[in-house]
């Protein structure tokens, strides 16, 4: 009997020294920063752009995506000063326009750019020189994409493998997002084979890394980010203070990620994902904070802006974080790193 007791010890204990190199619990996140005075505006003043902006960086230029746009959905500046240069990106139903804009994967080797169009269920194919020296070019027709499962952003590292976030329809209102390797030349998709059991009801942002060779799945709904190797294998699971394994969750934790150096930069509410307008409607509450995570995951520091961040990037060149901001006073800010990060 006492033989039998040693050995139930000597497994319970081993299964916790396995568990305790991969799940990680953050009890406090509170070394908290306001950087507020050191946001800075970006004034655009020769283009109209309406809500919902998406940022890219590609080479020396700055894209903005402009989905409620009724004309060019695509506007390209000068990353450094921010001028206005051209937009393309046509809105409409003809060969070479847009229907529906998505994400934009981008090539800065061979200077192209891709622009998803759920519409049509096709990529386009841009050429940037070509762009910026005429606001009429017209794309080519990159490749068509499974109604059925289909990028919805990714990471473009070669025409032959991209790392991306794939949606799974299933049925005609509900979809499962998965991490997976992609082939944009055959259409051929690897699912990444780690799934974390205690999720029903999946919804994700993601990030991968070549440099460090990691992924980083970020949860909406879940206090939970998840680090795993480009072979699909876990590295650790990153459990916040709120981390509960509910399926219905209106909170919103992580909106989205990137990789800035070492670190990992996410943006982090954790508060209702809705709130009412002043006219009584509801609306999406966006976060104001980033948070700063090792590539090991261990936190590091939270950053308030002061302003509902949507989007963001990061401009390695001039160490800059990029922001598309909801507030009634400001479009478009960023902050200089140095001293911060």
């Amino acid at each position: 009997m006492k033989k039998i007791l040693y050995l139930l010890f000597i497994t319970i204990c081993c299964g916790c020294m396995r568990n305790s190199e991969t799940e990680k619990y953050q009890n406090k996140r509170n070394n908290i920063v306001d950087i507020r005075d050191r946001v800075e505006e970006i004034k655009i003043d020769d283009v109209l752009i309406g809500g919902n902006a998406q940022l890219y960086l590609i080479n020396n230029y700055l894209i903005i995506s402009d989905p409620s746009s009724n004309d060019k959905l695509i506007h390209l500046f000068n990353k450094k000063n921010f001028d206005y240069l051209i937009s393309t990106g046509f809105r409409g139903e003809g060969p070479e326009e847009i229907t529906n804009i998505g994400h934009i994967g981008v090539d800065e080797v061979h200077r192209k750019f891709y622009v998803n169009d759920h519409g049509k269920q096709l990529i386009f194919s841009y050429d940037l020189d070509s762009v910026l020296l005429a606001s009429n070019y017209k794309p080519m027709i990159k490749m068509k994409m499974n109604e059925k499962q289909f990028p919805d952003r990714y990471q473009y590292i070669s025409d032959t493998l991209c790392f991306g976030l794939i949606i799974n329809t299933i049925g005609d209102f509900d979809f499962k997002p998965t991490v997976a390797e992609w082939n944009m030349s055959t259409g051929e998709i690897k699912p990444m084979r780690y799934e974390h059991s205690e999720i029903e009801k999946k919804r994700i942002c993601f990030a991968a890394s070549i440099e460090h060779e990691i992924y980083v799945e970020c949860y909406h709904y879940h206090d939970l980010m998840t680090i795993c190797g480009l072979d699909g294998n876990l590295k650790y699971n990153i459990y916040g203070p709120d981390w509960d394994n509910r399926k219905s969750n209106r909170t919103l934790y992580y909106a989205d990620i990137l990789f800035c150096g070492d670190k990992i930069l996410v943006s982090y509410s954790g508060e209702d994902t809705f709130i009412k307008n002043q006219n009584g409607g509801v609306k999406s509450k966006c976060p104001t904070k980033f948070m700063i995570f090792d590539v090991n995951g261990n936190y590091l520091q939270t950053l308030e802006t002061g302003y509902g961040i949507s989007d963001f990037c990061y401009d390695d060149e001039n160490k800059r974080i990029i922001m598309s901001v909801d507030d009634v006073a400001i479009q478009f800010a960023y902050f200089d790193i140095d001293g911060i990060i």
